[in-house]
């Protein structure tokens, strides 16, 4: 469901997003042509964000830490009230690191002061899914980059999800804890056909090995879903560091703590653990209509 309000483009981003969509053909197998030259599609590093916690009625806790045994941290935490969430970035010495961080840095830019709508966020994912694409062709230290996404934009009543890979949005609501995206990855496939029990693909060789990322392809397949806002609620975007890390009867427990100490928690859960992989959460409180 979405907004009934008319988009507002400038007139370059208006050129931009009709480059994009004259190269960016549809899914049934037509030929899709090859630009000429890169679309100038450029995200510089956003500025303060445009809206504050208070004016979205949210309470926003954010954690990353490059954990225990990488080099780098290669996630990326989006927070730019009233959008929220995770991207896990994938592909050599610093591909994943660019790929998250031009994923974070591209919504935003692409969103910040836009109406609130779902077909404007999945727009705005395959902007940025072909921007990195692009700049990884330009570049090979970054071939075969890519990045998990996992984000929710805001609305005074709604809340539009984009899912891409195998990070994680959870809905923790009335004491139960509820996983909102599906994992695109090979092992929940094989999950989902009745191949493997989740306990099997707990601890599966290619349990990491996702079927859907950002930026890897020409174009991007993403989940949208929508939910409605319920004062009270609080939502969980995470990459695999944490929710392969620690079980979701743990995650529960920390979430009756407040915000604060629940995201100190978790971080410090998965840390404990042994933290293989970089860690990175967003906790989004919804305080409904509470000034």
């Amino acid at each position: 469901m979405k907004n009934n309000h008319p988009m507002h483009f400038t007139e370059e981003t208006a050129k931009h997003l009709s480059e994009f969509l004259a190269v960016e053909k549809d899914e049934a197998g037509k030929n899709i042509p090859e630009p000429t030259k890169p679309i100038p599609v450029v995200f510089p590093a956003p500025s303060v964000p445009m809206h504050t916690d208070d004016e979205c009625h949210v309470h926003c806790e954010s954690r990353t830490d490059v954990g225990c045994v990488r080099k780098t941290n290669q996630d990326a935490v989006i927070v730019d009230p009233p959008l929220f969430g995770v991207a896990d970035g994938m592909g050599g010495h610093q591909g994943g690191e660019v790929a998250s961080g031009e994923c974070r840095d591209g919504l935003i830019t692409f969103l910040r002061n836009r109406e609130v709508d779902a077909q404007m966020l999945e727009t705005a994912v395959k902007v940025v899914n072909r921007r990195i694409h692009i700049r990884a062709g330009e570049d090979a230290s970054l071939s075969g980059m890519g990045t998990t996404l996992t984000c929710a934009w805001f609305d005074q009543k709604q809340i539009y999800i984009a899912h891409v890979g195998d990070s994680r949005c959870y809905l923790y609501r009335d004491g139960h804890l509820e996983q909102i995206t599906d994992d695109h990855s090979m092992v929940m496939e094989m999950v989902r056909a009745g191949v493997l029990t989740p306990e099997q693909a707990a601890v599966h060789p290619m349990r990491n090995v996702i079927t859907r990322a950002v930026g890897s392809d020409r174009s991007v397949q993403v989940d949208i879903l929508t939910r409605e806002r319920k004062a009270g609620d609080l939502w969980l975007f995470c990459s695999d560091g944490l929710h392969g890390q620690v079980e979701e009867q743990e995650i529960v427990e920390y979430l009756h703590l407040p915000i604060a100490q629940a995201a100190d928690a978790l971080l410090k859960a998965a840390m404990d653990a042994g933290a293989p992989d970089n860690v990175s959460l967003v906790l989004v409180l919804d305080k409904g209509d509470e000034a």
